[in-house]
């Protein structure tokens, strides 16, 4: 069992910042304002759920923050700077694993060491030797031990979003972002991947961004949960999630838990489109 991890990151400076941001699809009459003026800052090492209604722009916010998309007004800071000014090291995991079906899970979640530096340049020389050790000793630590020959296709979808998980971590990403990366799964394989992610976190202690629908992982998994209205999205709520880690299922039936999730629900409830927006 880990020891109790601290809730707040101990830096005091944030990692990742949005100071006003602000995004527009579309040009004229076709604009869609999917995030209104939206202030935002994470700690380094924090992990932090964004949750709302369909269409609130939290996943918006993830690419806005790892520059896929450029803000239409406001800034968006990390590691101090604006985005894409400073390189970062970004992990990325999705509700459809999306592994190539022609390369081994080995292969796949070696994929981020062939790409990204500082990895990309040792390479080869390194493939066969500490990288192949590096990957078979993160598949191991998901209960994917002796399947790093298996193909894609021979796997079932909690074993295939456990390789994705590998290979969003491989490379020590300074900062994870998983959009629904378990909601394709069923229940019990769900929670059973909430506890892994959750000792990868205390383990690498990356700086996760998770969009989620599920209330009770977000309570399960975050430091911290930012609730979002509806289009032209923004936050309107942050709550602190002060129960003590590593969290288990069992916690989830605690009155506590059960009153923060059921708070959630009733603050995202307001938040609907047509819905009045409770401050």
């Amino acid at each position: 069992m880990h020891s109790p991890v601290p809730i707040a990151p101990t830096r005091t400076e944030p990692f990742v910042e949005l100071q006003g941001g602000t995004h527009t699809y579309g040009r004229g009459d076709k604009q869609v304002r999917a995030l209104d003026a939206t202030d935002l800052k994470v700690g380094q090492g924090d992990f932090i759920a964004l949750v709302g209604p369909s269409g609130c722009g939290k996943s918006t916010i993830l690419k806005l923050v790892t520059g896929l998309i450029s803000a239409s007004s406001g800034t968006v800071l990390v590691a101090g700077r604006e985005v894409g000014a400073e390189p970062v090291r970004v992990g990325m995991a999705f509700q459809n694993p999306t592994l190539l079906p022609w390369l081994t899970l080995r292969d796949n979640v070696m994929l981020p060491l062939k790409i990204v530096q500082p990895f990309r340049q040792e390479y080869r020389a390194k493939r066969r030797g500490e990288f192949r050790d590096r990957i078979d000793a993160l598949l191991a630590q998901v209960g994917l031990a002796g399947f790093a020959d298996k193909y894609p296709w021979q796997l079932s979808g909690g074993m295939l979003q456990r390789a994705s998980l590998c290979r969003a971590l491989v490379h020590e990403p300074q900062l994870l972002m998983l959009d629904e990366p378990f909601g394709a799964l069923d229940q019990f394989t769900r929670e059973e991947l909430w506890a892994i992610m959750q000792d990868l976190w205390i383990t690498r202690r990356p700086t996760v961004l998770l969009v989620i629908h599920d209330l009770k992982e977000a309570a399960y998994l975050a430091n911290r949960i930012c609730v979002m209205q509806a289009r032209p999205g923004r936050i309107i709520e942050e709550s602190v999630v002060r129960f003590a880690r590593p969290r288990t299922i069992a916690m989830s039936y605690d009155p506590e838990f059960v009153t923060l999730t059921q708070r959630l629900r009733e603050l995202i409830m307001n938040a609907r489109p047509g819905k009045e927006t409770v401050q």
